[in-house]
């Protein structure tokens, strides 16, 4: 079934990147040759979105030398849960987000590759909420504390622009609430579906004088698709804007997310995947009685997460002051599952993770606008300033014969990651030229202080600081009034994060040799307008990267990485956004990557030579997303069909194990609107994987036991209302 499953995908997936790819040509020359008479600025509200992402003013996307997507309000909360980022992301090339059916470990979103090793979280990407960093000092982010109730847009950005944001490697994802505006309204929606999966929400926004105020508060829970998969989450969000006068300007937010005891169904075996996709992984001490590990363990994970932020901003004529602080605590405790059946090391750390995290920081930014020359100069520079300290320890997961327990004290230390980026980026245009430069010094330091030292386990006590430099450069050519061409480069820096420098080999404590990921960015692309309706965006590019982390060893609840030389990633991006009469629209978004090795190492428990050449895992070489959707204003009903591909996923860098195969899933929806006085209300109703295809969801590179393999639902579907007053 998989087999002929893999090979009409890979037949349409084919086709669609063909005929997406080549289509547009005849009529892009014809914009050429006609010099298509209406201005960029005229599809700008439709089609070149503002954004500031990249250049950190506001920008057209469409004369921004870097690709760079728009998830708007629309797509981000009409016919949507807005539970995971995954629901918006995935119309976006160049992004790979994979669900995991696992709100234990989040979403695992990759970048052009960047990120795919991750074991929980994000990594490699930069995640910024309302200018307020979602992703620690280390580079490990979580995107579940995105609120999506309330979001105005996310901005997504990949390749050598990047690097002006410091120790990441692989783009930046920036989500933007929306502003209390107008009269003042209430809203409540709740929704429901499969897996006994229900949320609700509440709000209130407008704006009184000059203050504007948005308030939020959710409840999502759900039986979880997989076995051992439920969860409840609670979100809440407070948000303020206040005109102080006509050139300044005070944010306030506040967020906060509470998990408490969420299932951890962990990854299971090809084999166990193959006889049922929402099954866990039998223990085999327990197999007589059908135990998996989930159950024997009890594996879950409760967190509580809390941040509160302010941003400044003050113009002066054409220059601008902006100043932003935040802070934050967030604690984590996790029940992990392994053998028992041995006796553990004094070294090894236990099966309870037990955390408590204080963060922090702030940024400060001076932009000035000069003319130069026959044109105009915009210069930015600042500096980021960013500090988390974790008191950290961990436990034995068993009392005597009790298991999934916290029990004795295995870990105890304070672990500080600090960075300080001061940063210059500069953008003169002229005519038909935009030239950009940036220049960004980043600066980490990581202090272990170890309270724990036993006989048989060390001292781990230690510090190590990354630093580096990364250039910057683009410019951008507009050769009509629909068509942008441009170039750009960079260097990439990515540092290990704590839980990658933990343990060392497989029986080793603290990694203080782990080495950052250095890269070096290439990208071409075109952004034109075909006629008055339709975008198309296309960029190319080229990674180098060296020192690269991978998995180095897996076994006893504990993972350690090592740096693997040499990685080469290629790739084309391609996006086509077109509007149509009669209320139809349509959006394309492709991606073809080929990610490798580009020199052999020696990895694991047994130094197996991985050949120069193999595929890196967790990155798929092609994916698609389609949609086609209409919406008819005067009656309020509105429809749509997705399309979403891949093709397969290697699952360690042997490239030996077998692969997740690729699928081809389509998603249908409807929805409704009425409007009456002060009301509007809304309906839709969802229907996920309409053919029910059984496809591999999401996969844990690298894991040594087998269990890589994570499933995703089958035919399911979600229906939700909302009813909103304005007073």
């Amino acid at each position: 079934m998989f087999a002929n499953q893999r090979k009409s995908c890979a037949q349409r997936l084919s086709v669609a990147l063909v005929s997406a790819l080549f289509a547009p040509l005849p009529m892009l020359a014809a914009a050429e040759t006609n010099d298509v008479p209406v201005s960029a600025d005229a599809r700008m509200p439709v089609l070149s979105p503002v954004v500031i992402t990249g250049s950190r003013v506001e920008h057209s996307s469409f004369d921004l030398p870097a690709a760079i997507d728009v998830v708007d309000r629309a797509r981000i909360t009409e016919g949507q849960a807005r539970v995971n980022a995954s629901e918006a992301l995935v119309a976006v090339p160049g992004i790979t987000v994979q669900n995991r059916q696992n709100y234990a470990q989040d979403l695992q979103i990759s970048s052009r590759g960047f990120g795919a090793r991750s074991a929980f979280g994000v990594r490699g990407i930069k995640l910024i909420a309302d200018g307020i960093p979602a992703s620690m000092p280390d580079g490990q982010g979580q995107a579940a504390t995105f609120n999506l109730d309330q979001a105005e847009r996310i901005e997504v950005l990949r390749g050598p622009f990047s690097a002006i944001y410091g120790n990441h490697a692989g783009g930046v994802i920036q989500l933007f609430t929306r502003d209390g505006q107008g009269a003042p309204s209430v809203e409540t929606s709740v929704s429901g579906g499969s897996y006994g999966s229900w949320k609700a929400d509440v709000a209130a926004q407008g704006k009184v004088g000059n203050l504007g105020y948005v308030i939020d508060a959710s409840r999502f829970s759900t039986d979880g698709f997989r076995d051992h998969s439920a969860a409840t989450r609670d979100q809440a969000m407070v948000k303020l804007t206040a005109d102080l006068d006509a050139d300044s300007r005070l944010t306030l937010i506040a967020n906060q997310l509470t998990q408490h005891d969420t299932q951890d169904a962990l990854g299971v075996k090809w084999a166990t995947f193959q006889r049922d996709p929402r099954s866990n992984e039998i223990d085999p001490a327990l197999a007589a009685l059908g135990k998996t590990f989930a159950d024997r363990y009890n594996t879950r994970k409760s967190i509580d997460h809390v941040q509160g932020g302010a941003t400044y901003e003050r113009r002066f004529g054409e220059d601008r002051l902006q100043l932003s602080t935040y802070a934050g605590n967030r604690q984590v405790i996790q029940y992990q599952s392994f053998s028992k059946a041995f006796q553990l090391p004094p070294s090894h750390p236990g099966g309870v993770v037990d955390f408590d995290r204080d963060f922090g920081g702030f940024g400060a930014r001076w932009i000035a606008v000069r003319q130069m020359g026959s044109g105009s100069l915009t210069t930015t520079v600042g500096v980021d300033y960013d500090r988390s300290s974790d008191d950290r320890r961990g436990y034995e997961n068993f009392i005597g014969s009790q298991l999934g327990v916290k029990g004795a004290l295995r870990r105890n230390e304070q672990d500080v990651v600090s960075s300080l980026d001061p940063y210059i980026q500069s953008e003169w245009q002229s005519g038909q030229w935009s030239l950009t430069g940036g220049l960004r010094h980043s600066a980490m330091r990581v202090s272990v202080d170890d309270k724990y030292v036993v006989a048989g386990n060390g001292n781990d006590s230690g510090n190590v600081t990354y630093s580096s430099t990364t250039p910057m450069i683009g410019v951008l050519y507009k050769a009509t009034s629909a068509l942008n061409l441009y170039a750009s480069a960079a260097r990439g820096f990515e540092t290990p994060t704590l839980n990658e420098m933990f343990y060392s080999g497989t029986g080793g404590t603290f990694n203080f040799n782990l080495q950052a990921a250095r890269s070096k960015h290439f990208e071409v692309g075109a952004k034109a307008f075909v006629g008055s309706d339709t975008r198309v965006n296309l960029a190319l590019f080229e990674v180098r990267t060296e020192d690269e982390l991978v998995v180095d060893a897996s076994s006893s609840g504990r993972t350690s990485y090592k740096n693997a030389g040499h990685t080469l990633r290629r790739g084309v991006e391609l996006s086509l956004d077109t509007v149509w009469r009669h209320g139809f629209s349509g959006r394309i978004a492709i991606t073809r990557l080929d990610a490798t090795y580009d020199e052999s190492f020696t990895t694991g428990l047994t130094n197996v030579v991985v050949p120069a050449g193999n595929k890196l895992p967790g990155v798929p070489a092609a994916s698609f997303y389609g949609e086609l959707a209409w919406k008819d204003a005067p009656s309020g009903l509105s429809a749509a069909v997705e399309t979403v591909a891949s093709s397969k996923i290697y699952v360690a860098d042997s490239n030996t194990d077998h692969t997740a195969p690729g699928y081809l899933i389509a998603n249908l929806r409807v929805g409704a609107e009425q409007k009456s006085g002060g009301w509007r209300v809304r309906e839709f109703v969802r229907l996920n994987n309409a053919f029910d295809r059984s496809y591999v969801g999401s996969v844990i590179v690298g894991d040594t036991s087998g269990r890589f393999y994570e499933g995703a639902p089958g035919r399911n579907w979600l229906a939700g209302a909302s009813a909103q007053y304005v007073f």
